[in-house]
């Protein structure tokens, strides 16, 4: 059947979906009633990528999507898709690695060209409406793929047909398992270290992205071999972003990338994702050193999060856009003049901490910095800080807001419950695990007949819809679940288990993993598929091995697995982890660069951790020891003394005693001797 000739995407859940519902263009949502649209009528399809807060794919829908010339061109000639690549990053990943193949440089927005049975011929990412930047005006480009289309139909059919082979066999292809040894991942942080920037932090060269796969990786090779060196590039890339324009210093968080290589100006877009990793990282980093720039900074990132993400029922908000009213970073950015204005006689205070810095090129107002003597002056004088950016936040939340995509992802919020619980342990904040607490419980409570749902817009008001400002309606869910919300959510749920003791954790980790067994796992057992086996609109069912600007589904399955067979003592769940980790391991020994996510989850699984507290619940003596040493690699389980019920097993069946207090540390199958003094212990997380 053919879909009505008009924009049908005010029926989308995605709000960057319903950016574009008001565009002349007649697009759909990504569905099987799309796709048998184009088949019907013979149309190739434009798919058109993007996200809620991608900077281009806003330009590019100012120039070309809102005008009616181009749109009608596009109306005429093929059936429109778009799509929330957060969304459905099963088929971004398909069509960006189609692109990559045709040797393409990747991003977004990400145009596509497919045959009208889905498979890609030829694409790009951003067209301007008319010739400039060296790239052929997006009309120009319109009628030449057309063109070529009825002119060479069985050329091009052929040749999406070989490259959907190549992206088949690249995304979900088959290789045997591989040994797991302290080499490979050894090697890796060693080729990491040779890209790191020794003096400005990250990679070398611009831009620079966080890159938390990578920074996890020399984190890993520190506590496993002992590499201080690898450490120490960590904790200097850190240093820097936070001092850098990248972080927001008057509001908390951090910003996806910065444009050039000193960390100063951003795309001021600030993703949920990026803000989980980095508070993980402060946390380690905190506890390895003591600095308290790294606590600071944690405190202010959780307290935007808190004030800005939040949305109804607990849960984050997966964005903040970085353009408002218009411009990129007006929301951010600051005239000296402002600044004053906003302080008075503070000002001079303030620019002692901090500058502003305009670079070469750069048109907006100047972006808020620190040099690296400031930034150490202002952690030692913080407290006379605090009233000065609670003026400047005041002042900048009177100004046009970015717009927010309210979705909730499951994934991303796994990751930030894991975080803020796994920092609320460490600095004894007991509220922030509760808000991770709270955001959990939101969405396990959104599920549907036991699974979970990837997505979720919450409710808006009606006033949008042209009722009373007041009324709401119920929230949409996008169902069903990817590997990748099943992975976060048990590792959320052991994060969570760690920090309350409560075994309901436990229980929903092994559910979670339960509904990943029966969705997504492959035939032979031997790894996961991202999408579930009901999917009946994706091209190819990938395994999700490339790390993004997080990691990977199946390097997030890997770690889950891992994480739960430490806790359980379940040899069953320790089996099925060490398969899915070799098999992962033998697809990405090849081209591991993309992949740093799977080698991390494998070193967990070459030298899991295991720490079984006995303790006092009323005056522990044992616990906060174990909670100022997080490890990544470790899982801990605390019991009060005098306990029976749920005590964890030891290696070897062995239940470990209760009438005193004791700690039990156990590298995969072998424990160390007891331990009951709080100073031996200290020693002991401290060496390993």
């Amino acid at each position: 059947m053919t879909l009505p000739a008009r924009n049908l995407l005010a029926e989308e859940a995605s709000p960057y979906l319903q950016q574009h519902s008001d565009n002349p263009v007649h697009w759909r949502g990504w569905s099987s009633a799309a796709l048998a649209e184009a088949r019907e009528l013979g149309r190739p399809i434009l798919l058109s990528i993007g996200y809620a807060a991608c900077h281009w794919c806003h330009v590019m829908a100012h120039e070309s999507f809102e005008n009616d010339a181009v749109a009608a061109v596009m109306n005429r000639l093929y059936v429109n898709i778009k799509v929330d690549r957060e969304e459905r990053p099963d088929i971004d990943q398909i069509y960006m690695a189609a692109l990559h193949a045709m040797g393409e440089q990747g991003g977004w927005p990400l145009t596509m060209f497919l045959t009208p049975d889905g498979k890609p011929f030829w694409g790009g990412t951003y067209f301007p409406r008319e010739a400039r930047y060296g790239r052929p005006g997006f009309i120009q480009v319109l009628e030449a793929v057309d063109k070529a289309w009825r002119e060479k139909r069985q050329s091009l059919a052929e040749s999406a047909d070989g490259l959907t082979a190549h992206v088949e066999q690249r995304l979900a292809g088959a290789t045997g398992r591989a040994v797991l040894d302290r080499d490979t991942l050894a090697d890796l942080a060693t080729r990491i270290d040779g890209m790191i920037d020794r003096e400005l932090g990250g990679l070398k060269g611009a831009p620079k992205f966080p890159n938390a796969p990578f920074m996890h990786a020399l984190w890993l090779s520190w506590l496993r071999d002992g590499k201080a060196e690898h450490r120490d590039a960590v904790l200097t890339s850190l240093e820097k972003m936070l001092a850098g324009g990248i972080y927001d210093h008057v509001g908390g968080g951090l910003s996806r990338y910065s444009t050039d290589a000193e960390w100063l100006v951003p795309h001021f877009e600030k993703m949920l994702y990026d803000n989980a990793q980095l508070i993980r990282l402060c946390n380690w980093a905190h506890a390895a050193i003591g600095n308290d720039l790294f606590r600071v900074r944690i405190e202010e990132t959780v307290n935007w999060l808190l004030r800005e993400m939040l949305v109804e029922g607990g849960a984050f908000a997966a964005s903040l856009d970085a353009d408002s009213d218009g411009e990129e970073g007006l929301f951010y950015t600051w005239s000296r003049e402002e600044v004053e204005a906003a302080l008075s006689d503070d000002a001079s205070t303030f620019f002692r901490y901090f500058e502003l810095a305009a670079p070469h090129g750069w048109e907006g107002k100047p972006i808020i910095r620190q040099t690296e003597a400031q930034q150490g002056q202002g952690i030692t004088d913080y407290g006379q800080l605090v009233p000065l950016k609670a003026k400047l936040l005041a002042v900048r939340e009177q100004r046009i807001r970015p717009g927010r995509d309210g979705k909730a992802l499951t994934d991303w919020n796994g990751q930030m419950i894991a975080a803020l619980a796994e920092a609320g342990r460490s600095l004894g904040r007991r509220e922030w695990i509760d808000a991770a607490a709270k955001a959990f419980a939101h969405i396990v409570e959104a599920s549907q007949d036991g699974r979970l749902p990837h997505s979720m817009l919450g409710a808006k008001p009606h006033s949008m819809l042209g009722a009373k400002p007041h009324s709401m309606l119920g929230a949409k869910k996008l169902f069903p679940a990817l590997s990748s919300d099943y992975a976060a959510m048990t590792n959320a749920a052991i994060a969570l288990f760690e920090a309350t003791g409560d075994p309901a954790y436990s229980d929903l980790a092994r559910q979670f993993i339960g509904e990943l067994d029966r969705w997504h796992q492959d035939s032979d057992k031997t790894g996961y598929w991202l999408t579930a086996s009901d999917s009946g609109d994706v091209p190819i069912r990938i395994r999700g091995d490339v790390d993004e600007a997080i990691p990977s589904a199946t390097s997030q399955i890997v770690e889950a697995l891992v994480r739960l067979s430490s806790l359980t003592g379940d040899l069953d769940l320790w089996e099925k982890a060490w398969t899915t980790a070799e098999h992962a391991m033998g697809r990405v020994s090849q081209q591991a660069y993309g992949q740093a996510g799977i080698v991390n989850a494998c070193a967990l699984a070459l030298e899991p951790l295991k720490l079984v507290i006995i303790d006092k619940p009323e005056s522990p003596s044992l616990v906060p020891v174990a909670n100022r040493n997080p490890d990544p690699r470790r899982v801990d389980i605390v019991v009060p003394i005098g306990t029976e019920a749920n005590r964890p097993l030891l290696p070897g069946n062995v239940l470990p005693p209760t009438d005193k207090a004791g700690a039990w540390f156990c590298s995969g199958q072998v424990c160390l001797p007891v331990v009951t003094e709080a100073g031996e212990l200290e020693k002991l997380l401290r060496r390993s």
